[in-house]
This record gives structure tokens, C-alpha cells and sequence, in this order.
């Protein structure tokens, strides 16, 4: 059974699945692979406890606020994806990591890995902004694709006190 809740943001309605016990999904409304990971049986459950520490944590983070604990992650994805999405959660909040460094920093953990093969995996990230791939820029500080939409994307970083003056949105065809 796979549990699902919506909530308000300043991004529009963020749709939240979990499992019962884990946060598995959080998808912005139209986002590209929007519930890509859901399967089997579905039910509203907004009163779900992990819904609840979620829903907390946005409106800190949203606030600008200390940010709380976590509430529990579990992505289904591929080990490469996990890998990467695990390297998410370690660029700090109010910084950006390129596709490049996170690829070097996998090969330096002993996982293969080229940027684009990177950039596939923060794609196909099912809980944004808890995995905060809106963090990751192309080369040279491009502001390249976020499944949520450049707008979105551009929103939060300047929330969490990125200066977006600099980040250019790439031309078709150009190079993370």
C-alpha cells in the first residue's frame, strides 16, 4: 500500500508518498516523472505521521527557519541513482555542486561515473526538495533543467540565499 498526501507551497501543491514509515516520493504539480516510483494500491492519508513530520519540515524550510530532523527517506531507485542521490543530501543548504563534481566525487568513492550519467540520477530524484537536487547547476553556472521547472528551481535556491544573478539558463544542446 502506498500512502499519498498533498500540501500547499510557495512552489504550488507538492504531492508526498510514503510507505507507511518512509517518505517515497514528493513530487511538484506537473513535474517531469511525476510519480514515476508509484505502483500497487494507493490511499489518502494525510494524518500518516511521516506525512506530518514532512509537512513540518517544509514550512521551516519554506520559513527560512532552522530546519528539523529529516522525516525518513526511501527512494526506490537503482544502486547508481541511490549513490547519487545520497550525494544530494550532502551539498549544504544555500550551496551548489556542479554534475561534474558530484561525478568526481563519486570516483573518488570508488563509483564509476559521467556527469550526464549524474544528471539522469538528480532527474530522476522522486522527493525534491527533502533530496535537494534544485542544487545542482551545470557547468560554468548554468541553470539547467529541474524536473520541477526552472522557475521552481530558481525560487528555491534564492530562498535558500543562492545568488541566481549569475545562472544562466543553457542553450538546447549544451553540455552539463
Amino acid at each position: 500500500m502506498t500512502y499519498l498526501t498533498t500540501l500547499s507551497s510557495p512552489v504550488g501543491p507538492l504531492h508526498l508518498a510514503s510507505d507507511g514509515g518512509a517518505v517515497t516520493g514528493l513530487w511538484l504539480e506537473g513535474q517531469k516523472y511525476f510519480a514515476a516510483t508509484l505502483t500497487g494500491e494507493t490511499r489518502e492519508a494525510p494524518e500518516l505521521p511521516v506525512f506530518q513530520q514532512t509537512a513540518a519540515w517544509l514550512d521551516a524550510y519554506f520559513a527560512g527557519k532552522p530546519l528539523p530532523a529529516l522525516p525518513p527517506l526511501a527512494p526506490k531507485g537503482s544502486p547508481f541513482r541511490q549513490a547519487v542521490w545520497q550525494l544530494l543530501l550532502e551539498i549544504p543548504r544555500g550551496q551548489t555542486a556542479t554534475y561534474g563534481a558530484l561525478a568526481q566525487a563519486l570516483r573518488e568513492r570508488g563509483v564509476s561515473a559521467a556527469p550526464q550519467a549524474v544528471g539522469g540520477a538528480v532527474g530522476h530524484n522522486p522527493i525534491s526538495i527533502l533530496i535537494p537536487c534544485h542544487r545542482v547547476v551545470g557547468a560554468g553556472g548554468s541553470l539547467t533543467g529541474y524536473a520541477g521547472g526552472l522557475a521552481a528551481k530558481r525560487y528555491l535556491l534564492e530562498l535558500e540565499g543562492v545568488d541566481t544573478a549569475g545562472l544562466t539558463v543553457p542553450k538546447k544542446g549544451t553540455a552539463l
